[in-house]
């Protein structure tokens, strides 16, 4: 089976966006650079990003990260981002790093100079039973991101197995197999906590 795809250059890219573009004028949508990590590609990123808003389509932009990068492929895009969504795992930083291979303290810190940049946020909190759907770690987020002043809401991801059987296609091992997703009362419950915090929450997005 070919995994591969294929390359493709911001011309390619925006050909594509293009034969969208009468679903984009009536939803009022834009674009959103999603992965992966697209910022781990960050001059086509930037570039795609220019083009769209300023050159070609002028609608919104958007960037799904980790922010796991370093600052400056945040600070090249962040003039062509309307808004980024932006995912907190987890606030202990070993945990963080034992569940994902590396610590939180460059996604902390790029959360803070990003909001303080002007950048609109969606803190966008992945609730994985067994992992981080503790009372504390809900609270230090929540403690957390009531500082960051341009954060909009705080979206509540229930996990779920739905990306399980690509795995096995890409030679890997599904390490949740026995994760269920979060029941509705204890999400609920989370919804609840992070909003006596004064945030606005969502669910899934």
């Amino acid at each position: 089976m070919n995994l591969t795809g294929r390359l493709m250059d911001v011309d390619e890219v925006l050909r594509e966006v293009a034969q969208d573009s009468a679903f984009y004028d009536r939803s009022g949508g834009g674009l959103t650079l999603s992965g992966g990590e697209p910022l781990a590609q960050e001059e086509f990123a930037m570039e795609l990003l220019r083009r769209y808003k300023q050159g070609e389509f002028g609608a919104s932009t958007v960037i799904e990260t980790s922010g796991a990068v370093e600052w400056e492929a945040i600070a090249l895009v962040l003039p062509h981002t309307d808004l980024f969504l932006y995912d907190i795992k987890h606030m202990d930083s070993e945990s963080h790093r034992g569940f994902t291979g590396v610590g939180n303290g460059r996604i902390l810190e790029n959360a803070r100079r990003l909001a303080e940049a002007g950048g609109r946020l969606v803190i966008r909190i992945p609730l994985i039973p067994g992992c981080n759907d503790t009372e504390e770690n809900v609270r230090k987020t929540a403690e957390f991101v009531r500082q960051l002043p341009g954060v909009e809401q705080v979206d509540i991801l229930p996990y779920h197995r739905l990306g399980e059987p690509k795995y096995p296609r890409l030679g890997r091992k599904y390490a949740l197999t026995r994760t269920d997703s979060p029941s509705g009362d204890r999400t609920g419950y989370f919804r609840r906590l992070l909003e006596s915090y004064g945030l606005r929450v969502g669910i899934g997005g």
